[in-house]
């Protein structure tokens, strides 16, 4: 099956499939309904190529990874139970694929984060911390300042970068994040709240800079 360009306008379908929601269209996938399953890639590519950046920060191997996510996704439909939703099902197979290339391009360099973050712990304290009417994880749902925090977001490292991005992008639960990493909650909530802190230092200037221009302007 040859999966449309994750940048792509959606291909030409039935205009009733691009309405039918994810359980019609997983049902008829299920019964080996092609077109279908390329309506649910049309609908979740740029989900799951964001998640791929995310993890990989890298777009040649997003690129990839979206084409192997939804080609593992079809061969795997009909395990689709329904106990989540199939968004949350397939953003799990992304993140499992996105971590399998972190693997595979740690093969010759092999620094453990835990030990560098044990040298550097004091760095993670919130510096130039201010008071924002909003946190991070609200603001993600604010469109005006979405570009910036996930600009911000890749800048985080890898462990704490995933966590928050499948958490406050993409909204999984954290019982949903931590499966998808192979991880318990407990350590999902702590790498959670490390990024949320580091990107609230991170985002902090520009949201004073922000205020004080708002001000300008009564």
């Amino acid at each position: 099956m040859e999966l449309p360009p994750t940048e792509a306008a959606p291909v030409p379908a039935e205009a009733a499939l691009r309405r039918d929601d994810d359980a019609e269209l997983v049902a008829r996938a299920q019964s080996g309904d092609i077109e279908a399953f390329e309506a649910l890639v049309v609908r979740h590519a740029r989900r799951v190529y964001r998640v791929l950046l995310g993890i990989t920060g890298n777009h040649a191997d997003s690129e990839d990874g979206v084409q192997n996510t939804f080609l593992k996704a079809y061969q795997h439909v009909r395990e689709f139970e329904g106990a989540s939703k199939f968004s949350s099902w397939l953003t799990r197979i992304a993140a499992n694929e996105g971590l399998e290339t972190l693997r595979r391009r740690r093969t010759r360099r092999r620094e453990s984060l835990d030990d560098w973050l044990a040298e550097h712990e004091e760095s993670f304290l919130p510096r130039n911390h201010r008071p924002w009417q909003k946190n991070p994880e609200q603001l993600v749902a604010d469109v005006q300042v979405r570009e910036l925090v996930e600009k911000e977001i890749m800048k985080l490292p890898a462990k704490y970068r995933v966590a928050v991005m499948l958490r406050d992008l993409e909204q999984l639960s954290t019982e949903e994040a931590a499966t998808a990493l192979g991880l318990n909650e407990a350590t999902l909530k702590t790498r959670l709240l490390r990024g949320r802190l580091m990107l609230r230092e991170a985002l902090a200037p520009h949201f004073g800079r922000r205020r004080r221009g708002e001000g300008r302007d009564v």
